[in-house]
């Protein structure tokens, strides 16, 4: 079965000044790859022959360098943005979207398996299914708990804060295009609670393993630090048959 993948790769990458000056964000290296063509090579192991990349911010250079994506063995296309829609609003452009797909931000290093959650979504039937990551936290400073009545009950030398994320990952049903409003600007949260208010929550899947948004500075020193350490966890290689070739080649 062909399995489909979108890739929200069109943001300007604010948060990695003065590292995106350059080069989109959807191309800042991890090792010898763009963070991008790591993403596109996990998708491709997995069976998602056909990526669309949704881009804006220098899409002409992100464009070059992936081309019809025939050099990892899966076919890739464009939507380009004209003017940004925000996190799902470039879904509405998209017209040939299949009954479900994943979609995913461009710029995560994970090893996650994207295959399972996308048969997880399928026998789960949501209109969508959001992967979380359950992020721990240490406070920089020593926490008061105090009562109502001004009065010291308490005291945490900093305590370590959990909290569940989403991992920028979703198995999607084609329904939610129906929520989605035409060349508006349409984020992830509105999204969120306008399926809660019809009363069609998200699914959810917890996910054990590596991940790391590089979106901020630190995270992306340590996205660089890490991956030659486990390599094995984010490349990964399989055979693929290319018509031009006429045999079977191996992607590494």
């Amino acid at each position: 079965m062909s399995k489909r993948a979108v890739i929200l790769a069109g943001g300007k990458g604010k948060r990695l000044h003065p590292y995106t000056v350059v080069f989109p964000k959807p191309l800042m290296p991890i090792g010898d790859y763009p963070i991008l063509e790591v993403v596109i090579r996990q998708l491709a192991y997995y069976g998602f022959d056909h990526i669309t990349l949704a881009v804006n911010h220098q899409a002409d250079i992100i464009k070059s360098y992936f081309n019809s994506g025939e050099k990892w063995g899966v076919c890739i296309d464009y939507s380009v943005e004209r003017t940004p829609l925000g996190t799902i609003g470039p879904l509405r452009l998209i017209n040939d979207l299949p009954a479900h797909f994943l979609v995913m931000n461009g710029d995560i290093l994970t090893d996650f398996d994207y295959g399972k959650l996308f048969e997880f979504h399928l026998q789960d039937q949501d209109i969508l299914t959001v992967a979380y990551y359950q992020r721990k936290q240490c406070a920089d400073y020593g926490v008061l708990e105090i009562d109502d009545s001004g009065i010291l009950r308490g005291f945490r030398e900093k305590p370590i804060v959990k909290f569940n994320v989403s991992m920028g990952i979703y198995a999607v049903s084609r329904e939610v295009l129906d929520f989605i409003p035409e060349q508006q600007v349409y984020g992830f949260d509105q999204l969120m609670l306008d399926l809660i208010k019809a009363d069609k929550p998200a699914g959810i899947k917890k996910f054990d393993g590596y991940w790391l948004d590089i979106g901020r500075p630190d995270d992306y020193t340590k996205a660089v630090d890490e991956f030659e350490l486990l390599r094995d966890k984010f490349i990964k290689c399989r055979p693929f048959y290319s018509p031009k070739l006429k045999n079977l080649s191996a992607v590494v």
